[in-house]
């Protein structure tokens, strides 16, 4: 990067109210970690922003010193985008707040704020937006490239509910983006990543949902899941947008209501999630039920909070984690097949292949309404490539690669881009389909330099 003085620096640190970092500083270590352990990067600063003020600094800094710059939020993209080598680290974490306005049914979020501090706010009065289905993970990036979970079904994707946003643009500008303001700049925000600003506030419409859902999972033996598959792909076309089951494939965890025995064999799980009324539950899950003869199941009642934090303990931080993707517009009988034979070969056994239920409102908005475009899949797959040793990462990544490969023939050519890779930069142009050009067009209004390019880049010389 290019060298700032020390004296610079200083001038930096005393504009700021939260922290500027350097490697010698306490604190260090522990904010250039992140969720990814893959991802071992020594920035030689790191600015620890406590509101938009501190935000507006460092970004004039970046700029004016030339000066790399990544944007941190929750630290959960598995790219480890977050954090880079040889520049200035904006550190979004220790902006969390959340607010709720329960009588209009919005929710204001600042940046470092995760899904379980979101949920933590809105489930108090019974309202939530559609976001992800890992409480560490952070509102900002997940937004930012889209973002889908267990309500999307029922309220589309997060930036279908994304009412506005306050952004630091790269002249150091605060701006407000909405339908109504800044209206180019709001279509790329929802979907196009981190590459038009630094937002410090999102605010989202939200929706009546729990505090009370019905839920959990069913644990079907792999050896039924050319059976089960077929059968739920046939039970998903008719689905009520308030159901959502999602698929998960791996070895089995060692869950409570699974026979001792049954632990470390590998599954087809079935994870499920209803919405609407908790006594209509298990009405409409029963024929999941009847797909074959389960190891076991946990289904019932239970708080909307504690569902969206049940496959925690299987993406905590600290492991290594290598993902591929693809969507999908069905499940194809070769697929399964594939995938079938590739889960009796998984490296380790926290390796696992999710493959998310979309579909349902997610479809019913154009493709070119934001620029998250991929509104004809109706699942989304991804390869967790989930390993501790480094001994282990070649036979890992392989894994996760040679089941990506395998897929293709059966994908629709998109992908998620919060499920990419840093490597995937060829991919970039598949994320965004045929809003690409237009995300180019804006990239070239509000950051013609390309200072916002530690991440999924979108040119603006493209």
């Amino acid at each position: 990067m290019a060298q700032p003085s020390q004296e610079h620096i200083e001038a930096l640190k005393a504009q700021l109210r939260g922290r500027l970092l350097q490697p010698d500083d306490s604190g260090y270590d522990e904010a250039r970690r992140i969720w990814n352990a893959m991802i071992d990067r020594r920035p030689p600063l790191i600015v620890q922003a406590a509101g938009a003020a501190d935000v507006i600094a460092a970004v004039n800094f970046a700029r004016d010193h030339g000066v790399l710059l990544s944007i941190r939020g929750g630290g959960h993209n598995i790219g480890g985008l977050a954090i880079c080598e040889d520049g200035m680290v904006l550190d979004l974490s220790q902006m969390k707040s959340v607010r709720i306005d329960p009588h209009a049914q919005r929710g204001y979020v600042e940046p470092g704020a995760t899904l379980r501090d979101f949920d933590h706010e809105a489930q108090a009065f019974g309202l939530a937006t559609p976001l992800g289905i890992n409480s560490t993970t952070g509102v900002a990036g997940l937004t930012l490239g889209g973002g889908f979970g267990w309500l999307s079904r029922k309220f589309g994707t997060t930036v279908d509910n994304l009412v506005s946003a306050q952004v630091v643009t790269a002249d150091g500008k605060l701006v407000r983006a909405s339908a109504d303001e800044n209206a180019d700049l709001f279509w790329a925000l929802r979907g196009g990543g981190g590459n038009f600003g630094v937002v410090t506030m999102f605010e989202f419409r939200l929706h009546p949902v729990g505090p009370e859902i019905y839920g959990g999972l069913i644990v079907y033996p792999l050896e039924q899941a050319a059976a089960v598959l077929p059968a739920y792909r046939e039970l998903f076309k008719s689905m009520p947008d308030e159901l959502t089951v999602w698929v998960v494939l791996r070895q089995a965890p060692p869950l409570p209501f699974l026979p001792p025995e049954t632990h470390g064999k590998p599954v087809a799980a079935l994870a499920i999630c209803y919405i609407g009324p908790p006594d209509k539950g298990p009405e409409l899950v029963e024929p999941l039920r009847k797909l074959g003869t389960p190891y076991g199941e946990h289904l019932g009642p239970m708080p909307l909070t504690a569902w969206q934090q049940a496959f925690d303990p299987l993406l905590t931080p600290g492991a290594r984690n290598y993902w591929k993707s693809h969507n999908f517009a069905g499940l194809d009988d070769g697929l399964i097949t594939m995938l079938i034979e590739q889960i009796g070969k998984l490296p380790s056994p926290q390796c696992e292949v999710f493959i998310g239920a979309m579909g349902g409102q997610t479809n019913r908005v154009a493709p070119d309404a934001t620029a998250y475009a991929s509104r004809d899949a109706n699942f989304i797959m991804n390869l967790h490539g989930r390993w501790d040793a480094p001994a282990d990462d070649d036979k890992c990544i392989s894994w996760a690669r040679e089941v990506f490969r395998a897929a293709a023939p059966f994908a629709l050519g998109s992908v998620y881009v919060n499920f990419l890779t840093q490597e995937e930069t060829d991919r970039i142009g598949a994320a965004y389909g045929p809003n690409y050009d237009r995300l180019v067009e804006v990239k070239r209004r509000y950051d013609p330099g390309n200072l916002f390019r530690h991440n999924h880049n979108i040119n603006p010389a493209a």
